[in-house]
């Protein structure tokens, strides 16, 4: 898989029935290993390891309801009370981040209020706080560690 701009980490890759799988921890099974799936599984073990965000406070494509329609996002972590703290967006390398995916990201937000949203191709990265009292949000110029935000 290509080279990320993330530190490099360690996986279980096997290959079954033609398809090379890797294991996803938080969701404990394997799982295809696409271009995206490889940035969402080097960025959830960069958050684990060198941000300190606990894996049992973390939700991998878990389904929202969004003005009555379902909608799935990449990762959602939780605050130590249970409640959504920070929901995360992951494209493939080859994907520019545009507006188009931070509105993706936001519209999942509405819906779960959380503090932090990160939006990442594996190569640019890039965190926001919101401000639902001003109903704005200012980029960070790093990603937070856990309860940070």
């Amino acid at each position: 898989m290509q080279q990320l701009n993330l530190p490099e980490y360690t996986f279980r890759i096997k290959t079954e029935e033609g398809k090379t799988m890797i294991f996803d921890a938080i969701r404990r099974k394997f799982v295809t290993l696409t271009p995206e799936e490889w940035v969402r599984q080097n960025f959830i073990e960069y958050l684990k390891t060198e941000k300190k965000y606990p894996a049992s406070l973390m939700a991998v494509e878990k389904q929202v309801t969004i003005n009555q329609l379902q909608r799935r996002f990449d990762l959602l972590v939780y605050s130590r009370m249970h409640q959504p703290c920070l929901i995360a967006e992951f494209k493939a390398p080859d994907v520019k981040i545009t507006q188009e995916v931070f509105d993706q990201v936001v519209r999942y937000n509405m819906a779960l209020k959380v503090a932090g949203i990160i939006v990442s191709n594996g190569l640019q990265h890039f965190a926001c706080k919101m401000d639902y009292d001003n109903n704005s949000f200012s980029y960070l110029r790093e990603i937070p560690g856990y309860g940070e935000l």
